[in-house]
């Protein structure tokens, strides 16, 4: 079976215009889709908090409020988890509906509950009570950053992937020519992400998608030297320096580590310690950078 992940927000004006044309691609049995999180915004308030007055004007269904749309997407992924794509796919339609025909609130947990009982899933509100999939909601939109999702809705078949609303026609192209999807472990898949999310620099999120890695395999030198980035990004120098010493003590040959453990010194006004690690890794690598580091420290010094 193929199967179509929609990031997307439930705020989304093509997310709404989406979901129908993806009903008009007329998949069938051998295609699921699995909605995904996507957050326009964030930051707007949760809860009661946020101003359901004030409106955002859609080309066709009028005026809605625009509130936070975490706990909306703690629905959807306790629907997947309890019913699967077809259950969540009926509660992500009652969600789009009511807030776009219907100027449903939802950011009102009691609004979400009605909705999810609407679609056939009920207990919700004893779920987010109970802070059910929040951490399901957490993960996926870490790793939705890490795979460079940016835009609400976004399509991804295997490895293919097409933004906005697209027509019926594009979708069934998207799934018809999609490749399957490598199956891949789940610890290479998160030391991936991780990467990912280092690169697009959210150390912290870095390190949440690591946690599971460092709580299990947390003496592993590829998992170790991850942690250490992620520590010395967020600027948690303590742990990173603690870190960096006992990969440089296993493994002195390790020139990045050595690098990073000189770097983390020099941000910790450390230059006098910092500076024979820098050297070291410079002699062992011409990586332009490590050579950078040198002189800057030394320049440093004879200041």
């Amino acid at each position: 079976m193929k199967r179509i992940e929609v990031w997307a927000d439930m705020v989304c004006t093509w997310a709404h215009v989406g979901r129908r044309r993806l009903v008009t691609a007329g998949f069938g049995e051998d295609v699921e889709v699995v909605w995904r999180p996507y957050q326009l915004d964030p930051t707007a308030p949760r809860g009661q908090d946020h101003d359901a007055t004030t409106p955002v004007t859609g080309p066709t269904w009028g005026a809605t409020s625009q509130p936070n749309t975490f706990d909306a997407h703690r629905v959807i992924a306790v629907a997947l988890d309890r019913g699967g794509p077809a259950l969540q796919d009926a509660v992500v339609g009652r969600i789009l509906d009511a807030h776009f025909t219907e100027g449903a609130d939802l950011g009102d947990p009691a609004v979400l509950a009605s909705l999810a009982a609407d679609a056939g899933l009920d207990g919700v509100a004893e779920a987010l009570a109970a802070g059910e999939g929040t951490e399901q909601v957490r993960h996926q939109l870490l790793r939705g950053k890490a795979l460079g999702i940016s835009t609400s809705p976004t399509f991804v078949a295997g490895d293919r992937a097409v933004t906005g609303a697209q027509s019926p026609e594009v979708l069934r192209d998207l799934v018809r020519q999609a490749a399957p999807g490598r199956d891949l472990p789940e610890e290479v898949t998160r030391l991936r992400h991780t990467e990912s999310l280092l690169d697009a620099r959210d150390p912290l999120g870095a390190l949440e998608m690591l946690r599971p890695l460092l709580d299990e395999h947390g003496d592993d030198p590829t998992v170790a030297l991850l942690a250490a980035r992620a520590y010395f990004g967020s600027a948690q120098l303590g742990r990173a320096r603690q870190v960096l010493e006992a990969l440089v003590e296993r493994a002195p040959g390790d020139h990045y580590a050595r690098f990073l453990l000189g770097r983390t010194l020099e941000r910790a006004n450390r230059p006098e310690e910092a500076l024979p690690h820098l050297r070291l890794a410079a002699a062992m690598s011409a990586e332009p950078g490590y050579a950078d580091a040198v002189r800057r420290v030394e320049r440093r010094g004879a200041a």
